[in-house]
């Protein structure tokens, strides 16, 4: 499984999520779990590219053939993010 996240260095939610995200990858392994980082105002095109609105922050879910099947905007609840992690890992 692969998750993209869209984030910017002024919006305070994706600063939420970013200690939070920092969080659960210390309290659990997930290193199967593969993760790319795109800001929101430096890669505009990856922004038309995977839909990327005005609201951030932005964590879409890619099963092993590459094909999305979840997506979060803005601020989630740790345990929820974990829960649906673990739930789905064999996608």
């Amino acid at each position: 499984m692969k998750v993209v996240r869209f984030s910017a260095v002024w919006c305070p939610s994706c600063i939420v999520m970013r200690s939070r995200w920092e969080k659960i990858l210390q309290e659990n392994d997930l290193s199967w779990l593969e993760i790319e980082d795109f800001d929101y105002d430096q890669h505009k095109g990856l922004r038309a590219k995977y839909n990327i609105g005005r609201d951030i922050p932005v964590f879409i879910f890619f099963n092993s053939q590459g094909n999305e099947f979840a997506r979060f905007v803005g601020e989630v609840d740790r345990k929820e993010l974990i829960k649906f992690i673990l739930e789905n890992k064999k996608s």
